[in-house]
């Protein structure tokens, strides 16, 4: 196609935008004509002027882009070639194998196949090299080439040719399914009377899967519950209106939405007879949890039908909607903003009232509004979920960050569990002491190098004492103070014994027990889960802290 061609189908559809939106209201109608016309000239411009052919597709791709970042990290344009992504959001669906896939030198590695997936029924282990895919060298491959290759229709095959533990070559041919993410990873006993169920997302069939957790955990005895929302990033506003209902009335007002078009503005009440009202319930939250997530902590806080325990939410309190587009993309537009029902919007930062490029900021304490509960208890807006029981999470230190950011863990897992055939049920699994020993010694013969946050302090605190001249009368001080927190590799792997052997052991785990595995090897050095079962063992700490 020339580009005389080109110009004119630009100009046609640009044309045609433009006539769409003189219908606009008029308060910015004038404007909106303006820039779509300044639009069109520069296409027209390009297309005849521009030293070389100009690919319209990607140009155009990158404006809308550019544009919708300008207003907030929700509102996405989805192009038909990754509509994909979103089907994917929306549904947990994806047509491909079943595996994670992570980045090791020069090569992409299988580090967990799902249980009962393709992946994992045709023999593909965590620690697989993948070297080709299709007879195509995937060497120095990026990981979203090697999973777009992967992926593929229900039903076709895809070739493998994978290198297993150090050297032996296979070649896996694996048939392709549709894959569902699940929205329940795991549920289980966490004792003879607490049951728990973890929530990863809120997709179509979150609300139906909680509910299949629950009723399961009814039959094993669960008298309590532990519903873990820690990570989960939102989804479908109706599937946290659905899972809250499981708790309390029907006709429950839940949450409200009120946006620029009236049209907006909703209610959103539970429409079901509840599954129990009285079971005592605590919802797990953290910095990773937002949208949905806050939805049903945020509601079930304000109805004091929960505990909430864990670190202050990620503070989302917007609402999307995703719109049709021509030739089979679309847009996914912020339409209003929610409200508990207490009547608060959890939303963190304001990303409407900022200069051009400017980071947005949280919303000041100044404008901070305090709301109250059912039973009148305390809560505060504009901060996410703040938990009625705060846990204080252990930040991850530098050197376990750097081994499991240099592979170096997962290649010690995978090297482990050739060496191991079986091992112990993964809620009992533990390293002995010459374990970790073998591992200490085996980070100590790998090349990385890694800084401590207490160094990078010390060397701009230096400087500053540089430019005021108080260096040369510290020196002594600084330098002994700076030999206490530069890293040493051995040092700090004691120091960070049980931390590192946690990890490990996790990572260990799952080679053998995958995702349910994880799970139940957490539980044991899981502070959140500690804390959730010392409250719901004592009643009266439960309901005195909801005011009951």
């Amino acid at each position: 196609m020339n580009k005389s061609i080109k110009s004119i189908q630009l100009i046609s559809f640009i044309f045609i935008l433009t006539l769409s939106f003189r219908g606009m209201a008029q308060s910015n109608g004038f404007e909106v004509i303006r820039s779509l016309e300044q639009l069109n000239q520069i296409y027209e411009h390009l297309a005849k002027y521009y030293v070389d052919d100009i690919q319209t597709g990607n140009l155009s791709k990158t404006a809308i882009d550019a544009m919708l970042k300008e207003l907030d990290p929700y509102t996405v344009y989805y192009h038909e070639s990754n509509i994909e992504d979103y089907q994917l959001m929306t549904t947990g669906q994806y047509g491909g194998i079943g595996a994670l896939i992570r980045k090791n030198d020069d090569y992409v590695y299988v580090s967990e196949p799902y249980e009962g997936n393709p992946a994992q029924e045709a023999g593909l282990k965590a620690g697989d090299k993948i070297l080709e895919i299709d007879g195509k060298s995937m060497k120095e491959k990026p990981s979203s080439e090697v999973s777009a290759s992967l992926k593929g229709p229900k039903g076709t095959d895809v070739k493998l040719l994978i290198e297993r533990n150090g050297g032996e070559k296979k070649t896996i041919t694996i048939n392709r399914d549709e894959i569902k993410l699940p929205d329940v990873p795991y549920s289980g006993m966490l004792n003879s009377e607490v049951g728990y169920i973890k929530l990863n997302s809120f997709t179509r069939t979150a609300s139906a899967d909680v509910k299949t957790a629950y009723a399961k955990l009814k039959d094993d005895g669960m008298q309590k519950l532990v519903l873990d929302l820690r990570g989960n990033g939102g989804g479908l506003l109706i599937e946290a209106v659905r899972i809250v209902n499981m708790f309390v009335p029907k006709g429950e007002v839940i949450v409200t939405t009120q946006g620029r078009v009236t049209e907006e503005n909703r209610t959103y009440r539970t429409m079901d007879d509840p599954m129990d009202l009285n079971i005592p319930v605590v919802v797990l939250v953290n910095e990773g949890s937002a949208s949905a997530s806050e939805i049903v902590s945020g509601s079930l806080q304000d109805l004091d039908r929960a505990v909430i325990v864990g670190t202050r939410s990620f503070g989302k309190g917007l609402v999307q909607r995703t719109y049709d587009l021509a030739y089979g993309a679309k847009v996914k537009l912020t339409i209003a903003k929610y409200y508990t029902p207490s009547g608060r919007c959890v939303q963190r930062l304001e990303y409407y009232d900022r200069a051009d490029g400017e980071i947005p900021e949280e919303i000041p304490d100044s404008l901070i509004k305090i709301f109250k509960t059912k039973n009148g208890r305390d809560v505060i807006d504009g901060r996410g979920i703040e938990p009625d029981i705060e846990v204080d999470q252990k930040d991850l230190s530098r050197l376990a960050a750097t081994i499991m950011g240099n592979n170096i863990l997962f290649d010690f897992a995978t090297d482990y569990y050739y060496a191991h055939e079986t091992i112990a049920p993964a809620s009992e699994f533990s390293l002995t002491k010459d374990e970790y020993e073998a591992f200490k010694s085996y980070v100590l013969e790998q090349e990385f190098t890694y800084s401590t946050a207490s160094e990078e302090m010390l060397k701009k605190m230096r400087k500053v004492a540089e430019d005021e001249g108080f260096y040369e009368d510290a020196k002594s001080e600084y330098d002994a103070l700076m030999a206490a927190v530069v890293p040493s590799k051995e040092r700090d792997l004691e120091k960070f014994k049980d931390q590192i052997t946690s990890i490990l052991e996790n990572e260990i785990v799952s080679r053998y027990y995958y995702q349910s595995g994880r799970a139940e090897n957490a539980f044991r050095q899981d502070d959140f889960i500690k804390e959730s079962k010392s409250i719901l063992e004592n009643i009266s700490e439960y309901n005195t802290i909801l005011g009951n």
